[in-house]
């Protein structure tokens, strides 16, 4: 399994890439492998200030509908928006063109509570 070294994680099994005060977020290769084919992408946050922890979205598998955790607080600023016609993005490439969405960070330091990606591994046993 690949878990990027440039990017954070977080117990919740999503992905954060930051880019100045900007970031963009995903869900992990383990996250996609457990919930299986992903056939439906619902966020409808754009514009909101959604605290860290909080639901921004959910994703729809064959078998199961998960919610979509922040993995720190910030402004939904843009979705991904291929999603709405490729949500299978996300099983091919969850670190490049399977993003969620792009946020503006409230506390960049927040960042350093996250998880490395040697971190993220060894929590999924991998």
């Amino acid at each position: 399994m690949n878990f990027p070294s440039e990017l954070k994680y977080t117990s919740d099994h999503e992905w954060i890439r930051v880019e100045g005060g900007e970031a963009y977020v995903g869900i992990t290769e383990f996250a996609q492998r457990e919930l299986g084919d992903i056939v439906y992408i619902d966020i409808n946050t754009v514009g909101d200030e959604v605290a860290e922890g909080q639901v921004f979205g959910t994703v729809e598998a064959v078998k199961t509908v998960s919610e979509l955790f922040m993995p720190v607080s910030g402004t939904v600023l843009e979705v991904n928006s291929e999603l709405d016609a490729s949500p299978e993005l996300v099983n091919t490439d969850p670190y490049g063109k399977g993003w969620m969405v792009k946020i503006a960070i409230a506390d960049i330091s927040s960042i350093g509570t996250l998880l490395s990606s040697e971190d993220y591994a060894a929590q999924v046993g991998a």
